[in-house]
């Protein structure tokens, strides 16, 4: 069996009963597993950008990692011989790209030019609940008000823990850091829904591709005026960025999405914050004082109760998975 050929998915998986909408037992299963991998390799996202940004800026950081994956996808699409998806997805894999091409890649690392990745790691910490309301919008389903109060309360605790690191006022990176989520909540929830059809690597291949040409311009700017040299640890967290973050865990994490429903496995993103946290202290140094703590746990409280809360209010009524 080639590799094309052992890689390659129908392009219309509708009928498939694995990518189905309404997951079956085995598939959920393996939509937790693969969920559960691509958020392994997204919770290291924040200290590799950390260690990248002070050298490299956020240009080249937030923007370049997509120049390299790009690079990396057009390699896979030409020697799996793959044709370009049919023209009525070309709208949801732009949406793709804006979101978690462009816009989580650029407003994290901007953010993180003045925050330590531990108070990025709780900020980002909302991010499984918007992935579930993106999750709902582009559904059409209806959660109780609970559901909403829960969001609401994640938010809240945020707000409460920006201001008080902020010494009274919200820093205006944390502004960058709530756009980031919204734009990777979008992408996420637009990616696992088209990779129902296409498949989860296609989706970040084809969504890389559309966005370099755009990005070269930017990225060659900013090479040409602050230049590459950068120490060993800052290419290293460039490198992770760039080959793990941008490329290698889509694949795993639309997978997931994809077999195991983008609301329910969104529900992994729970343990993020913690493992972010983890590395932010292992390979930064940085210290997790108590607010920081008590903020992460706040938040994980809060998603975890939109997810039992949509849970309780929909299992009656039947609702399929988004």
């Amino acid at each position: 069996m080639t590799l094309s050929r052992g890689l390659r998915l129908p392009h219309d998986q509708k009928n498939e009963p694995e990518l189905s909408a309404v997951p079956r037992p085995h598939s959920l299963r393996a939509g937790y597993l693969w969920g559960f991998l691509g958020v392994l390799a997204f919770s290291f996202t924040l200290p590799a950008t950390r260690a990248a940004v002070p050298e490299l800026g956020g240009t080249i950081v937030g923007l370049g990692r997509a120049i390299v994956a790009a690079a990396l996808a057009a390699l896979l699409l030409i020697a799996l011989r793959e044709k370009p998806p049919d023209r009525r997805y070309w709208r949801s894999l732009v949406v793709v790209a804006l979101g978690v091409v462009v816009g989580f890649p650029l407003l994290t690392a901007v953010a993180l030019q003045s925050l330590p990745a531990a108070h990025g790691a709780v900020v980002v910490g909302l991010l499984p609940a918007l992935t579930a309301v993106m999750a709902v919008l582009r559904g059409g389903e209806h959660p109780p008000p609970a559901f909403w109060l829960a969001c609401g309360a994640g938010v809240i605790a945020v707000l409460i823990f920006a201001v008080v690191q902020g010494a009274g006022q919200p820093h205006p990176a944390d502004l960058l850091l709530l756009g980031a989520v919204a734009a990777a909540a979008l992408g996420y929830a637009e990616g696992g829904r088209l990779a129902r059809e296409l498949g989860g690597w296609r989706v970040i291949c084809w969504a890389l591709l559309i966005s370099a040409p755009v990005l070269i311009v930017p990225v060659g700017i900013a090479v040409a005026q602050h230049g590459l040299a950068a120490s060993p640890k800052a290419w290293f967290g460039f490198a992770y960025v760039s080959v793990v973050s941008m490329f290698l865990g889509f694949f795993a994490w639309y997978r997931g999405l994809a077999l195991g429903g983008i609301a329910r496995v969104g529900q992994i993103q729970l343990v993020q914050p913690v493992l972010t946290l983890l590395w932010a202290a292992l390979f930064l140094g940085e210290a997790i004082d108590l607010p920081t703590a008590l903020a992460g746990l706040l938040v994980i409280a809060s998603v975890a109760l939109t997810r039992l809360s949509w849970i309780a209010g929909t299992s009656s009524r039947d609702a399929g998975p988004v």
